[in-house]
């Protein structure tokens, strides 16, 4: 399948085609699929964000560095990165930002 050029980064053409091609199998597979961000009642959702930004937060705080002196494995690592990012998101209320 041919793409139009939307990204300038080296590389980065052929890992929007795999991108897009696994979301056609889901798309196949699952049919569309538009599910809440979160579900339940405000009180609910707002604990569930609230949970999710500090995880976020212990997160950023690993991955800046800010670990135990003692612990042998300081290393920054891409599961920290990942769950850093997913958790940030998932405690985002505004839909415009967690299209961004």
């Amino acid at each position: 399948m041919s793409y139009p050029v939307l990204f300038t980064t080296g590389g980065f053409a052929g890992i929007a085609a795999e991108i897009d091609a696994e979301r056609a199998r889901q798309d196949a597979k699952f049919g569309q699929q538009n599910h809440p961000d979160i579900a339940g009642d405000d009180d609910v959702q707002a604990d569930a964000r609230a949970m999710f930004e500090d995880l976020a937060h212990e997160y950023r705080e690993i991955n800046n560095g800010n670990l135990d002196p003692r612990d042998p494995d300081r290393r920054l690592d891409w599961t920290g990165i990942l769950l850093e990012e997913v958790y940030e998101a998932l405690a985002e209320e505004d839909p415009a930002k967690l299209r961004a």
